[in-house]
């Protein structure tokens, strides 16, 4: 849901739903997508106590895991799409200042969590389950930004007894539904993206191995001309100093493995996610920016009137980014009370 600009310039160009005007090269040789070698990232602050884990699930695949803090009440945090790598320090403050431990996660395909190729977004609660076993909490509350939004209302939805509320921040709403234009609104290196998703697997395949080859080693002074087709002036205003760090590092994290945890992201967006989403009980905040560019506002909107349980904050001015700074605080807070 984050990719490099690869747009040639041009005058006005029509295009069918699903079209992309995006222009790709050659995808890369296959075997190199698969074999990276994992670089010695810096990341541009200082960790503390953040500690990259993993546990080994009962058939055996490996998961891999960020935390940090000493709370007794368990947060789990999903990321974006790619958007792997340590939580923000922005993020990790304002959840260990509500007690919270903060888990991240990391989804299979990214990190060296194992490959799950066709997983669904249903099928993140039994990794979710699994963590909090792990990590000895019966009971838990959950997060999502973007891409880990629908994985957060996932939680919610079918681990019910355990996951007592959650949180989805910019988050995708489903793909083919009637009331919903999913690509409306997107700037155009996601409607490339999402286009290339829905033609085929060897449409979405070259497009990410084109995207990866340009973002795989980019630098915080890039990273805005990298997204700017993604970015309102909002969010091109939210990454200046740590944050372009972080989400430069971040970024790098998330590919130093290939493109296989963001294609499968991408896939399962495009289909059912697997469960109701109206029968969800536990109260699930929605909030979402009007300048969004990379999830639209009508997504929030979506959201907010049909997940059951849904608490809507949809914010007028923010956008991806830059919401963050005004929902980290309250929304943590509102969900240390549900516990």
């Amino acid at each position: 849901m984050t990719a490099m600009s690869t747009r040639q310039e041009s005058g006005s160009v029509s295009r069918r739903p699903g079209q992309c005007v995006c222009a790709l090269r050659p995808p890369l040789i296959a075997a190199l997508v698969h074999t990276l070698s994992v670089p010695a990232l810096v990341w541009p602050r200082d960790l503390g106590g953040t500690v990259l884990d993993h546990l080994t699930l009962a058939n055996g695949d490996r998961l891999d895991f960020f935390i940090e803090g000493e709370g007794d009440a368990l947060l789990i945090y999903h990321h974006g799409t790619p958007a792997a790598g340590p939580p923000s320090a922005d993020m990790v403050e304002a959840a260990t200042s509500n007690g919270f431990v903060l888990a991240e996660l990391v989804r299979p395909g990214y990190g060296q969590s194992t490959r799950q190729p066709g997983r669904t977004v249903a099928d993140i609660a039994p990794l979710v389950a699994s963590l909090a076993d792990h990590l000895g909490h019966d009971r838990f509350v959950t997060m999502g930004w973007s891409g880990g939004g629908p994985h957060a209302i996932a939680t919610a939805a079918l681990l019910p007894e355990r996951c007592l509320a959650a949180k989805s921040l910019a988050g995708v709403a489903p793909y083919g539904e009637p009331d919903l234009d999913f690509m409306a609104g997107m700037g155009e290196d996601n409607i490339c993206e999402f286009g290339a998703a829905l033609q085929g697997a060897a449409q979405l395949e070259a497009f990410l191995t084109e995207a990866h080859a340009q973002m795989r080693d980019v630098t915080a002074d890039q990273v805005v001309e990298a997204m700017i087709s993604l970015l309102p002036p909002v969010d091109q205003g939210y990454l200046s100093g740590k944050e372009a760090e972080e989400m430069a590092a971040e970024l790098r994290w998330s590919l130093a493995h290939g493109i296989w945890g963001w294609f499968d992201d991408d896939v399962a967006f495009t289909l059912p996610w697997g469960f109701d989403l109206a029968a969800v009980t536990r109260p699930v905040q929605i909030w979402q920016g009007s300048e969004d560019l990379m999830v639209p506002f009508a997504h929030g909107q979506w959201l907010a009137g049909n997940v059951g349980g849904a608490q809507p904050y949809l914010v007028n001015g923010h956008g991806h980014l830059s919401l963050a700074a005004t929902c980290f605080g309250p929304g943590f807070a509102a969900l240390r009370e549900a516990l």
